[in-house]
């Protein structure tokens, strides 16, 4: 039972934790890296892809699966498990990040050939997300699923987004027993439309996020309070409200609030303001969620659904979906806010609006989500004069508002009050993921002191034997290992796309021959002839 941490240790993005047990090799999320400077990073997965038989998502945000497309690009074919909202939602999400990487990359080249510089390969394409979506199986919260002999896994919902789950892991192996508990990105409580995280009361390992871990969010009596004296003092001077949001998730949280702050005239003198959504992605999800009601709304959302009202749409909703219409919305004539995406904003459409908007006063920039380091969200809210969008200098003259407390994480709070949870049984040990390092490092000590556990903050690349409860690998160099087994490493990310196709393709083949060890001696003698004839005909 190796546990070997391989993204989001001292680091918020990029979830990934790779789980050996049961004779299977298993993936515990395979999220995307965020920042400057991390494309090396990003194509490194860790491990041979084509050996892991099983992918558990939390949920379907592109920091805990942006990378499942490379997975599949690199080998993968085995099965991925997550709830049916989070696939529904993957279905769109890994589609959108191909097409990102796809556009960016020909953008990217098209400068280098008109400089003479290389030319370089998407991570990967619409193919590979088509592709790793083949292997996705709906789950519903709340039921136990054998997985494999010894292996079984559970979906608990904990709030975060839209069929966002903590994951229990119940390990069977020579006798030996453990349940492990990746609580995922644990929710905010009273949000709108999802319901409050559902609370576990035993694991012998918790692996939990530590996003928010070292500060509680500030008292917000109501968010539509907040938002709406934003909107109005940002009209009252003619300007736009820009809102970078993540499209999933925290779009149509803000179409909540914003539905409901029309419907009580709450901007006084601005009755029925344009909002323009300008995500393709997020539009998308719109829908998703109209599909995903039952077993996923909240009550009071559900009480609207009851009266017939959509409780995410009204009636100066405006969605743009072509890039001609995205394009209009930087010539409107009257004030408007503009939701776009990404909600860092690192790529996509929100750029654009960035760019027609940073440089005007009576403008204001809201961010709604957390920003990570490297990122220009980070950046404008760490107070940058300038900063520089498709290769131009655009000064910061806009207003930069946060509105605290709209957060889809638990704050330092509601992560104690969901460990707090866990009082049948002393976990053996907790391990602080999900956070910047600072961050994590303290809300290791405080859980440590608070609750007398045995918590830590892994590195990526740390290996931990849970039979045993002991680190067998430490990355940081400073540590005496107590093991030399370092985890694997992706050697197919330093060859040729089409090389590294065929690479990926011998290791599959290598899978199956090991699945094939009792077959029938007729059929391995016929597999073993087509083999050996495929290699005299390129052994060349």
């Amino acid at each position: 039972m190796d546990l070997t941490f391989l993204g989001a240790a001292h680091e918020v993005t990029g979830s990934c934790f790779y789980l050996e047990a049961c004779g299977k090799k298993m993936l515990i999320d395979c999220g995307m890296i965020q920042g400057h400077d991390v494309k090396e990073e990003q194509e490194n997965l860790g491990i041979n892809a084509s050996q892991i038989d099983y992918v558990f998502l939390t949920h379907a945000h592109i920091d805990h699966t942006g990378r499942m497309p490379l997975l599949s690009k690199r080998g993968f074919h085995g099965e991925v498990y997550a709830t049916s909202a989070t696939c529904d939602l993957c279905e769109i999400m890994l589609r959108d990040s191909a097409h990102i990487q796809e556009f960016e990359m020909e953008w990217h080249n098209r400068k280098a050939m008109r400089s003479g510089a290389a030319i370089s390969e998407p991570l990967y394409n619409m193919e590979d997300a088509e592709n790793v979506l083949k292997y996705f199986k709906p789950c519903t919260y709340d039921n136990f699923i054998q997985i494999a002999p010894g292996l079984t896994i559970k979906f608990i919902d904990v709030g975060h987004l839209l069929g966002s789950a903590s994951i229990e892991i119940y390990l069977n192996e020579n006798n030996v027993q453990k349940k492990l508990v990746f609580s995922g990105d644990v929710g905010n409580k009273n949000q709108p439309i999802l319901k409050d995280p559902t609370y576990i009361h035993d694991a012998d390992y918790i692996i939990m996020e530590s996003t928010y871990g070292d500060r509680n969010h500030e008292a917000v009596e109501d968010y539509r309070v907040s938002l709406s004296e934003v909107i109005k003092t940002t009209f009252d001077r003619g300007g736009n409200v820009v809102i970078p949001s993540f499209a999933v998730g925290r779009t149509q949280e803000l179409l909540y609030f914003l539905r409901d702050i029309q419907e009580k005239h709450m901007v006084k003198g601005y009755s029925n303001f344009p909002v323009y959504v300008d995500s393709p992605l997020a539009i998308e999800a719109i829908k998703i969620f109209g599909e995903n009601i039952y077993g996923y709304f909240d009550d009071e959302a559900m009480e609207l659904v009851k009266k017939g009202i959509n409780p995410i749409s009204f009636p100066s909703l405006k969605t743009s979906v072509t890039s001609d219409e995205s394009r209009a919305i930087n010539f409107l004539t009257e004030p408007a806010v503009i939701i776009s995406s990404s909600g860092m904003c690192e790529a996509g459409r929100i750029k654009h609006h960035l760019k027609h908007n940073l440089w005007r006063p009576e403008c204001t920039i809201v961010f709604v989500g957390f920003q990570a380091q490297g990122t220009l969200g980070r950046a404008l809210l760490e107070g940058a004069k300038k900063v520089k969008l498709f290769g131009e200098d655009i000064e910061v003259k806009a207003q930069i508002k946060e509105l605290p407390g709209i957060s889809g994480h638990a704050d330092r709070d509601g992560l104690v009050r969901w460990l707090e949870a866990f009082n049948k049984k002393t976990p053996e040990r907790v391990f602080v993921v999900h956070g910047e390092r600072d961050v994590s490092d303290q809300f290791a000590e405080y859980i440590s002191e608070r609750f007398s556990l045995s918590a830590v903050v892994p590195d990526r690349g740390d290996k931990y034997d849970l039979a045993l409860n002991t680190c067998v690998f430490k990355a940081t160099p400073s540590v005496i290992l107590e093991k030399q087994d370092h985890p694997q490493k992706d050697e197919t990310s330093k060859l040729s796309p089409v090389f590294a196709k065929l690479v990926a393709a011998g290791n599959r083949l290598l899978q199956v021959v090991r699945r094939n060890e009792h077959g029938a001696n007729k059929d391995l003698t016929a597999f073993t002839d087509q083999i050996n004839s495929l290699s005299d005909k390129w052994d060349r």
